[in-house]
């Protein structure tokens, strides 16, 4: 596994890591040789989580500017706080085939989403239309966005984290 998908697996929530590695380890064996396929974000930030949700709306975003669409492609739906990766319960991937980046949802792509399926990670392409998230996966493990948030807002950190 490379280093930064590492890094980002150990980004994300204490409960989440171990699952998401098991997953992942499997992932990586079932792609052929020319696909990489990386964990390119999981943890946001609140700060980083509004910015991206600006893009699009408030900011100018270069993708898909155009003069029918002078601010862009809107970016994110999620909000500080509404976002499964502010809790570390989230993560995006990237794929490159063929040394290039690869946003098709073919069959490769399609692997690494029944491989997360089949251990209980909820794919971003299966949210609702138009609001589809095709590089997304999501762990809730029983929560609430609302109950982490209150659970944030009380401090009800895990000891010596800034995981609720």
């Amino acid at each position: 596994m490379d280093t930064h998908s590492i890094n980002q697996i150990n980004l994300l929530h204490p409960i989440a890591r171990l699952d998401c590695t098991y997953a992942w380890t499997e992932v990586q064996a079932a792609m052929p040789e020319n696909v990489i396929v990386q964990v390119g974000e999981s943890l946001r930030s609140f700060e980083r989580t509004d910015a991206l949700y600006k893009l699009g709306r408030t900011v100018v975003n270069p993708d898909g500017k155009s003069a029918a669409k002078p601010m862009g492609n809107i970016v994110s739906w999620a909000r500080a706080g509404t976002s499964w990766h502010n809790w570390g319960l989230a993560f995006d991937i990237t794929m490159t085939t063929n040394g290039k980046e690869d946003w098709a949802i073919g069959p490769n792509w399609m692997k690494v989403v029944a491989i997360m399926k089949k251990h209980g990670w909820e794919w971003g392409g299966d949210f609702p239309k138009g609001k589809e998230d095709f590089p997304h996966f999501e762990k809730k493990y029983g929560q609430t966005l609302n109950g982490l948030m209150a659970l944030h807002t009380a401090q009800k950190f895990i000891p010596g984290t800034n995981y609720v």
